[in-house]
């Protein structure tokens, strides 16, 4: 299954080619020419469109049969917070880069989902900017009670949950490795990852931020999505072997898990803890033989169709 069409906007892409330009103009025009798609859906999906922009690090906007779902919001403007204690670059502050878009269209969704609380996917600016009333999507109950602790007055646990048609399902992982629970465990905390599912949609799995783990394999084998959304960074906390997060390494045993899935790449290049650049990853991509078109490594706002 291939990505129907691709198109980016934001500063990131003012450096293009003329002819780059050129050639998104025409796939524009002729996106909105057509009436019938240019990769015929798979098996089971009933040709409706499903839309993912990366607003910035693991902020994900992912519109579902109708409904934009943001997915952990880190809003603030660049360098607003010091750097997070006791991890690499402790001494850089984050966000390292601005958002690519203003800050209203950045917070535009119907709904929030919220993996964890950690404040590079929950910040005080999401917590201060987002309408009070919007429908928000945590993982349990002690994360509901911090929120609603925030003001905000919908506050729902997803674990098999319809919202608007969509079922928004739970999956596991883990903040890092053993030893990283061992010693961290009370800080790193429980997190999650959500699947998006519904008839005649490709399914989404955000994995959320978490190792690779038994968690992520059987959610990968019971719901088969079309579509991975993998934070790659490569988080590192200093003392440690290891990533609180995926890597590169887990890219390829996503593929490997999910060979016809897209998975896309995010949570890179936007806090100080992350080790991993996007042109080190496309190298690596490239390095394993893996198709670009199946692992793709979004610059911050970006925008997908599958």
């Amino acid at each position: 299954m291939e990505p129907r069409i691709r198109w980016h906007w934001g500063a990131g892409h003012a450096s293009r080619s003329i002819a780059g330009r050129a050639l998104l103009v025409a796939l524009t025009t002729l996106l909105a020419a057509c009436t019938a798609p240019a990769t015929a859906p798979g098996p089971g999906h009933a040709g409706n469109e499903v839309g993912m922009q990366l607003v910035r690090n693991a902020t994900v906007r992912i519109e579902y049969a109708g409904t934009a779902f943001l997915v952990d919001p880190m809003l603030a403007e660049e360098e607003a917070y010091p750097g997070i204690a006791g991890t690499h670059n402790a001494h850089l502050r984050y966000p390292r880069v601005g958002l690519p878009m203003p800050l209203h269209q950045a917070m535009e969704a119907d709904a929030v989902v919220l993996t964890h609380l950690h404040p590079d996917h929950w910040d005080s600016a999401a917590r201060e900017r987002l309408p009070k009333s919007i429908p928000i999507f945590v993982q349990d109950e002690a994360d509901a009670r911090s929120v609603r602790a925030d003001g905000f007055t919908d506050v729902r646990v997803f674990d098999d949950t319809v919202f608007e048609g969509t079922r928004l399902l739970r999956t596991g992982g883990q903040h890092g490795t053993d030893a990283h629970m061992h010693s961290l465990g009370e800080a790193l905390g429980t997190v999650s990852g959500v699947v998006f599912q519904r008839d005649g949609y490709r399914t989404v799995y955000v994995a959320g931020d978490t190792a690779w783990h038994a968690d992520v394999e059987a959610a990968i084998a019971q719901h088969r999505p079309d579509v991975i959304v993998l934070n790659t960074g490569d988080a590192r906390i200093e003392g440690f072997e290891g990533s609180i997060i995926m890597g590169r390494d887990d890219l390829v045993r996503a593929r490997r898990a999910a060979p016809d899935a897209v998975i896309v790449a995010v949570h890179l290049e936007a806090v100080n803890h992350a080790t991993q650049s996007r042109a080190d990853l496309r190298r690596y991509i490239r390095a394993q033989g893996l198709d670009t078109e199946l692992a793709l490594v979004p610059e911050d706002g970006d925008a997908y169709r599958f």
